[in-house]
Formats: structure tokens, C-alpha cells, sequence
């Protein structure tokens, strides 16, 4: 969802840089060891994510990318076939109910029993009921109010209602993704456990989204578009993940993320799963999954793009103040104060799915 050496990571720059790869691929793909395909969002393909594998294999993994998760699982459902994929957390049960996945042996992964407590005890996420595991967290973080500090008063913004402020009218961005979307919707009519949502509240959620429709100039599906809006001086606020503020105030722009409002904000947690019709070697699939979920990857992620790491020992070997700056110093006190995207049923899913493309039609 959601991302160098330093330079190469900067939004601006990583982003333009992705693109011009893309495009000189022309299969969306980044080819370097052609022996292990990773189907993933573009960005992921960075060196510094896996040193480990491309110390020991000499290149990275050839990357092919996709916009988003439906997309994703669309073109495998078709006949593509990558040997490890990253979805996140509200698609792990669709996949693997469809018969895409493999299940993980994690006595090959190294660091495997370093995974964040929080993040296997996510209900139907890593394991299933007898023990079964098909996921390794990898990143996780938020989608969260960011605003251009310059233009709009944090007080303006204490409550995730201002979205839908007549204030803000076409000076809002908002995620072409309908699982952030909900996300939203559901802290804003009081949810912090999606998968309870009935049919009342699924009607409540839906209505404030169209209540924020009127408002939205742009509704962003990557961060060139989010970063060239705030750039630009488009927007004020966004529903956007951390990498935006991260980036974004790195290059000095004055785009803020704000944490403390009262509804809370939503988190993420994405992570890599083996295919079940993988053609790759099972020494390289493992070797990957071992090098992404390494201890010293840590500290990239937490500075560089502003997410956490799945992994806990590497997460507490970074400095404090890197922590604290990433919004990361107290993990108990921020999951108190959010709602995790774990998987959906697959019905409620659907009914999202259908009605956010109504919604931003204009219906």
C-alpha cells in the first residue's frame, strides 16, 4: 500500500523513479533474478528492504507490481502465477479461501518467533484456529488525518467529521480504496472492530462517505498523485498513510499527520504469503522471507518510511527518539486508539465494494 537508499525513497524522487521503471519494463515489472517472482506494490522492490537476499543471491528478486489488492487477486485468479505476493491484512482470508495460498513453514524463517506479539494474536490473520500460518507481517501503519499545516488549524481538524466540513469543500483527498474508506467511516460512526459492522451501521458508514463526496477533489490510488496534490497547493487534508507526512515533511513541504484525533486512526498490517502454485525454489522463497523479516530492516522502515516493522526485536533495538518521531514510543497507548484492518467477511466485503464505487460516482 504504501514507499530508498535516502534519496531514492524521497517521495518525489522514488516515485518518478518507479514510474520511468514501470514504463521501461512494460510489463509493470522490476527483472532482476528471474528465479523468484515477488508480486508487490511498487516501491517494495528497494534493496534495502532484503540485504540479506541479495548478499547471498547476488541481485534482487524480480518484482512485478499491482495497483491495488482486488487488482491483485483478479490477475491471479486469471492465470498469473508469482511465487510470493503482499497483500495486507483484509485480504489474507480471501486468498487463501480461494485456494491462491500456500501455507508457511516458519521453522525456515529465521526470526519467525520475533513477530510482533500484537500482530499474531490479529484474529485469522498469521494463524488460523488449528495453527495453520499463511502470512508474514512485514510493515504496518496507518491511514490517518494529514493536513498542510500552512493552511489548516489542527483544531479545524480535532475530529475525523471534517472531512465532510463544508469547509473543506474540493480541498479533500481521499484513498480509491475501499477498505481505507470504511476504515474511516467506521471510526467516524463509532466502530473500532469492523467486522461487527451490521446492516444499520454498514448504512451510517456508507452515508457520512457520501457526506465527504462533495468535498473530495481527488480520490488518490498512489502517493505521486497524493504528493503532487499537496505539492500544488490542491488539498488541505487527506486520509493518507504515514508515508506521506513522512515523506513529504523530509522534503520540507509542511504536511502534518495528526494522531490524537478523537476518533482515533486505522492501521494497516501487510506482510508476504507463498503462492500455492509457486514455481520457485523453496530455499529462495524462504531465503526472501527471512531477509525482509531480518532484524536490521527495522530501522529503515521506522525512519526512512515512517512504518513499523513486523518484526519486535528489531523494532526494539531503534533508538528511542526514532520512535517517539515516527509516533511509535508507546505501541500499547496508539492500538488502544485504533481500528486494525483485520480480514472481513467476504459478504460484507462485497456490499463495500459495491457501494463505494456508488458513492464515487455520486449516488
Amino acid at each position: 500500500m504504501k514507499h530508498d537508499a535516502t534519496s531514492y525513497r524521497r517521495m518525489f524522487t522514488r516515485l518518478l523513479v518507479g514510474t520511468a521503471m514501470l514504463a521501461g519494463a512494460g510489463q509493470g515489472a522490476f527483472a532482476a533474478d528471474s528465479s523468484l517472482t515477488v508480486f508487490d506494490w511498487a516501491g517494495y522492490e528497494d534493496p534495502a528492504f532484503h540485504p540479506a537476499y541479495t548478499e547471498k543471491h547476488g541481485d534482487s528478486p524480480t518484482f512485478t507490481f499491482f495497483a491495488d489488492e482486488d487488482e491483485a487477486f483478479a490477475k491471479m485468479r486469471a492465470g498469473f502465477v508469482p511465487d510470493i505476493a503482499h497483500p495486507c491484512s483484509q485480504s489474507v482470508v480471501k486468498w487463501r479461501d480461494a485456494g491462491l495460498l500456500a501455507p508457511l513453514d516458519t521453522s525456515k524463517i529465521a526470526g519467525f518467533d520475533d513477530i510482533m506479539p500484537g500482530l499474531k494474536s490479529i484474529k485469522d490473520l498469521v494463524a488460523t484456529a488449528d495453527g495453520t500460518v499463511w502470512f508474514l507481517p512485514f510493515d504496518w501503519g496507518n491511514t490517518l488525518m494529514t493536513y498542510n499545516a500552512d493552511a489548516v488549524d489542527a483544531t479545524d481538524i480535532q475530529s475525523l467529521k471534517a472531512f465532510a466540513d463544508p469547509k473543506f469543500k474540493g480541498r479533500v483527498a481521499m484513498p480509491d480504496n475501499v477498505d481505507d474508506a470504511y476504515a474511516l467511516a467506521s471510526l467516524v460512526i463509532g466502530m473500532k472492530d469492523w467486522t461487527e459492522m451490521d446492516d444499520e451501521k454498514f448504512a451510517a458508514a456508507s452515508a457520512f462517505l457520501r457526506e465527504v463526496h462533495p468535498n473530495v477533489r481527488i480520490y488518490w490510488s498512489d502517493g505521486t498523485e497524493l504528493a503532487q496534490a499537496f505539492g500544488g497547493g490542491e488539498i488541505d487534508i487527506a486520509w493518507a498513510w504515514n508515508e506521506t507526512s513522512t515523506t513529504l515533511s523530509a522534503e520540507g513541504l509542511p504536511v502534518k499527520a495528526k494522531k490524537d484525533t478523537d476518533e482515533g486512526l486505522s492501521t494497516w498490517v501487510c506482510g508476504y504469503v507463498k503462492l500455492k502454485d509457486a514455481e520457485a525454489d523453496d530455499e529462495k522463497i524462504y531465503d526472501f522471507l527471512s531477509a525482509v523479516n531480518a532484524p536490521e530492516v527495522s530501522n529503515y522502515i521506522v525512519t526512512a518510511w515512517g512504518y513499523g516493522h513486523g518484526n519486535g526485536a528489531g523494532m526494539k533495538a531503534i533508538p528511542a527518539a526514532d520512535l517517539e518521531a515516527s509516533g511509535y514510543g508507546n505501541v500499547d497507548e496508539f492500538v488502544d486508539n485504533t481500528l486494525f484492518q483485520s480480514p472481513l467477511p467476504n459478504e460484507l466485503k462485497a456490499k463495500m465494494i459495491a457501494e463505494w464505487e456508488k458513492i464515487k460516482a455520486g449516488y
